[in-house]
């Protein structure tokens, strides 16, 4: 639970271990940050082992592929159902010694409950047919849905649904009917998901439907909503399966003018990924400091132009490209380090972490049937092959641009983005590059006008979801209370003739 890209991690070797009952962690072992095992101090350490265990799958393309399916945690290693672990041990290491240190796997990590459905939040799981026939198994999509106040008094209301786009979550943990506990009660203890349940009864938010996804999947915790030669077609097993289910499950409206999408980071980039890609489903993407949406500003990286992911270089001179840096600016990671930690976790893109994800959702399918490399993780280089299908296919900003022409009539007015000037992983970047294009489309012959809006937050981090003059865990905390009016309006000024723009507003 120690290990992260940060400057507080501890020490991890990695290693895949096959049929054989023992694995060895030896000076040819590549670790993090250390990358060997020589690198160690002589002394007494806590040592503790866990075994990610892999599923083999026979995918419809033909390719078998080992890799570890998600159990219900959200696709972590450390917390997955099923994995193997050892007690923590005191042992004394020297790499000096060749004396093995023997350590037992003798734990397994327990299954998960599943949340029970409440008045107000509801769980739905269904058998994606689209995402079985890929995978040659059965696959499973899920949502959590949040009920309006009134939904079982008004049985003939019809909602518009709010598709909030993130990382996995069990249940919808920003709603709680109970106030904190201790009488008053910090933010860590609640008060925000109290909140909304008091301003979801109170009458003072739109009666609308929240659904959150539940993608999670044998490569990351959700599935960037796209259409993926590795991943398969979950952008489609999306809008064709899991959406419309829920809105004939819970009385959607099952419009288009009555459907939004909004999230942050991961979320941000899903809620674009899907407008862009699905006009014709979305009415909107507030879209919050989104993972990188042109791929010249792949955080610090220009995958296009640059030959290295790791280092900045001249003639004489070599410079590592950071990765993610603090709210004071100080730099606590670089891309070398981030992409051997997760090589560390998992060979062959399998460690289930961000840059992994990314290759795995963007790439082609590689000789070995795993995700092709985009940067090769011992060396940093970078392969404008890849590259290029990246961008034809998920630079979102290039994609805008090379199809406005017959996406920009169903863009316009849609596209919202808010983002720290001081984003931890330098995310700030690729949103200035699509406001350039956006803003491009005023000027005559470039039209139509996107008509989209910019929020930029001086001095804010990652995590940035608009208006400056709010605290960021105000900010943070209110998420859903602040664009559901917002979202409303967009509905209700671009809804057609004859729509229902009544029965839900009682």
């Amino acid at each position: 639970m120690a290990v992260s890209e940060g400057l507080n991690t501890q020490q991890v070797f990695g290693a895949d271990v096959t049929a054989a009952r023992s694995a060895v962690i030896d000076g040819s072992t590549l670790g993090y940050p250390h990358d060997t095992l020589s690198q160690v101090p002589a002394g007494d350490y806590t040592v503790q082992a866990v075994l990610n265990v892999y599923e083999t799958f026979h995918r419809s393309d033909g390719r078998t592929l080992k890799l570890p399916m998600d159990q219900g945690e959200g696709q972590h290693w450390n917390r997955k159902p099923g994995n193997l672990y050892s007690e923590p041990a005191k042992v004394h290491v020297d790499p000096a010694s060749s004396a093995p240190v023997r350590i037992e796997l003798t734990k397994t990590i327990a299954a998960i409950e599943p949340p029970k459905d409440t008045k107000f939040i509801k769980h739905v799981r269904i058998e994606s047919k689209l995402l079985s026939a890929f995978w040659g198994r059965p696959m499973y999509l899920g949502a959590v849905v949040l009920l309006p106040d009134g939904f079982d008094e008004h049985p003939d209301a019809r909602y518009p649904t709010l598709y909030y786009q993130g990382h996995y979550q069990q249940t919808f943990t920003a709603f709680r009917t109970e106030p904190p506990s201790g009488g008053g009660g910090g933010r860590g203890g609640g008060e925000y998901p109290y909140k909304l349940y008091q301003d979801w009864t109170s009458g003072r938010l739109p009666r609308m439907l929240i659904v959150i996804t539940q993608d999670a999947n044998p490569f990351y915790d959700d599935s960037y909503a796209v259409n993926s030669a590795n991943l398969g077609p979950y952008g489609d097993a999306l809008t064709q399966e899991l959406y419309p289910y829920v809105e004939k499950q819970f009385r959607g409206m099952g419009e288009p003018w009555a459907r939004t999408a909004y999230g942050g980071s991961t979320g941000g980039w899903r809620a674009l990924a899907l407008q862009v890609l699905y006009p014709d489903f979305f009415n909107g993407a507030w879209v919050f400091c989104p993972d990188p949406i042109d791929f010249h500003a792949y955080a610090m990286v220009d995958l296009y132009k640059d030959d290295n992911a790791f280092f900045a270089k001249s003639q004489w001179k070599r410079v590592p490209i950071p990765m993610m840096r603090e709210s004071s600016g100080v730099i606590s990671s670089d891309m070398d380090d981030a992409i051997r930690f997760e090589l560390v976790l998992g060979t062959r893109g399998r460690s289930a972490e961000q840059f992994d994800i990314w290759q795995a959702v963007y790439s082609p399918v590689g000789e070995d049937g795993y995700p092709a490399l985009i940067i090769d993780p011992r060396t940093g280089g970078i392969d404008h092959k890849v590259a290029e299908y990246w961008k034809e296919h998920y630079d979102l900003d290039y994609i805008m641009q090379r199809d406005w022409k017959t996406l920009g009539p169903k863009l316009t007015g849609k596209l919202h983005f808010a983002v720290g000037e001081l984003d931890t992983y330098y995310l700030e970047r690729a949103v200035h590059l699509t406001q350039q294009f956006l803003d491009s489309t005023r000027e005559p012959g470039k039209g139509p006008f996107a008509d989209a809006s910019f929020d930029f937050g001086p001095g804010r981090p990652h995590g940035y979801s608009g208006d400056i003059f709010l605290p960021a865990t105000v900010a943070g905390g209110t998420l859903h209370q602040r664009m559901m009016p917002v979202m409303m309006d967009r509905m209700l000024k671009t809804a057609p003739a004859g729509a229902d723009i009544k029965s839900w507003r009682y």
